[in-house]
């Protein structure tokens, strides 16, 4: 990563212990930053003082649709109902691509401010498992598409330092994270369509 993209990546650090931030001239702009993740990585672990403050309420949404079990063929002259079994793990992301479950003092914060905060856990993975039930006519294909529940939550890490760290006594690092969200069923889609001749030969002989 460059340095550019790393200077707009993190909030200029304030030189001492008061509230005027300062902004980076040619010269700041042009000196040795560091990462993301080195500046969490200190987080509990050779800070005075480390905060994560959330910027509001979690966002929910729907992870990207993608095909769960085996596709079903029905190479009969009738409908067929077929249980399409299927387990399927979502994970998370987030700024730096560590795992929350990481014994690191920042991804620990994170966690004690989400319950904290929110009255529910991370969740850095979630697994679920089912038998699908789907219909397909004659001469026709049919599968199942998964779509888990999210939230993603953005935030800022307020960092002091007693010694400054890369020429600073304090550091604000906006931090976002987006896992599955806790005790939310996930949305299941039956499709069908005409299986190809290449499909009917290779299933239906």
């Amino acid at each position: 990563m460059n340095r550019r993209k790393k200077l707009s990546m993190l909030v200029i650090a304030v030189t001492t212990l008061g509230a005027t931030a300062l902004f980076p001239t040619a010269a700041q702009a042009e000196e040795e930053q560091p990462t993301t993740r080195e500046l969490l990585e200190k987080c509990n672990d050779g800070t005075d003082v480390c905060i994560f403050h959330p910027s509001g309420l979690p966002e929910d949404s729907m992870g990207e649709a993608h095909q769960v079990g085996d596709s079903a063929f029905n190479c009969t002259d009738k409908t067929q109902r077929s249980s399409v079994g299927w387990s399927d793990t979502t994970g998370e992301t987030n700024t730096v691509g560590v795992s929350m479950t990481a014994e690191y003092g920042f991804t620990d914060l994170f966690k004690v401010t989400i319950q904290a905060s929110y009255q529910h856990s991370w969740e850095s993975s979630h697994t679920e498992e089912q038998q699908t039930n789907v219909e397909v006519k004659p001469g026709k294909v049919g599968w199942i598409t998964r779509e888990a529940a999210m939230q993603e939550v953005e935030g800022t890490y307020e960092m002091h330092f007693e010694d400054k760290f890369y020429g600073h006594h304090i550091w604000y690092v906006p931090f976002t994270a987006k896992g599955p969200k806790p005790d939310t069923p996930s949305t299941k889609t039956q499709h069908t369509r005409k299986m190809t001749k290449k499909e009917k030969k290779q299933h239906c002989g």
